[in-house]
């Protein structure tokens, strides 16, 4: 390929989410945050560069102490050494994060205070650190509001304010069925499900359910739910509707 058939750029986090190696390009394109997760388009020019060129990418200076690492799919943080090659085309890596900083950031996970030498954690180091239960998941203690389930694949600021709470409970989330409260173990429920919290057994072939909802977690917040559809609940208050319709 000559050097007029080169794309501009290809980007890594399009390759991975297409399942697609990288295309030859002039530049790829990456996410970098400095030390929070404010994640900033960044470009190099080789497609297996050097950590710290990956760092002078976003305009900053390898010798004054920074450390560099990589967020796998996984969640998992991976050390990104500034002298050594980072292959962008095989290591599954979209996203880095640079810290500048010796400071030890505290949370508690069950009670039990923990320390830990970067700004941001993942759900997956959370996940791993806990001493959990089957069925149990890892929450964010939210004072005086709804505990917030903690995703394995998300990334959670220590930096704020006080010291961030988790706890480990039981996966259980509260709705509302035609009135009466119901309790599922996933945060994703189906149309047919609901049907059977509403009418449990058997049905008719004449029979047809229609549904609404209301306080979803996910988007829309609020509408109709039809066969094979799902939607996202809260831990607590999500409401469904379910009427019932024999055809002749």
């Amino acid at each position: 390929m000559t050097t007029e058939e080169l794309l501009e750029y290809d980007d890594v986090g399009d390759a991975l989410r297409e399942g697609r190696p990288l295309r030859p390009a002039r530049v790829y394109r990456f996410l970098l945050a400095e030390g929070d997760l404010a994640f900033q388009h960044r470009q190099v020019s080789d497609p297996v560069p050097l950590g710290r060129q990956l760092l002078e990418a976003a305009g900053l200076d390898p010798r004054q102490g920074h450390s560099l690492f990589a967020i796998l799919s996984s969640g998992d943080f991976e050390d990104v050494r500034l002298n050594e090659p980072f292959d962008l085309r095989e290591r599954g890596a979209e996203r880095f994060i640079a810290f500048q900083s010796d400071r030890d950031f505290k949370l508690t996970l069950n009670d039990d205070e923990l320390r830990w030498g970067k700004p941001i954690i993942s759900g997956t180091v959370l996940y791993g650190l806990a001493k959990r239960g089957d069925g149990e998941a890892i929450y964010l203690e939210v004072p005086g509001g709804e505990d917030r389930l903690i995703e394995r694949n998300e990334l959670i600021d220590l930096t704020g304010a006080g010291i961030e709470r988790f706890i480990t409970a039981p996966m259980t989330f509260e709705i509302i069925v035609n009135s009466r409260p119901r309790t599922v173990d996933a945060r994703t429920v189906t149309f047919e499900q609901i049907v059977q919290l509403a009418f449990p057994g058997h049905h008719h072939p004449n029979v047809v359910f229609s549904m609404t909802y209301r306080h979803a977690a996910s988007a829309p917040h609020a509408g109709e739910l039809g066969a094979g559809g799902s939607v996202d609940v809260k831990k607590k208050g999500t409401v469904f509707n379910v009427t019932r319709t024999v055809q002749s």
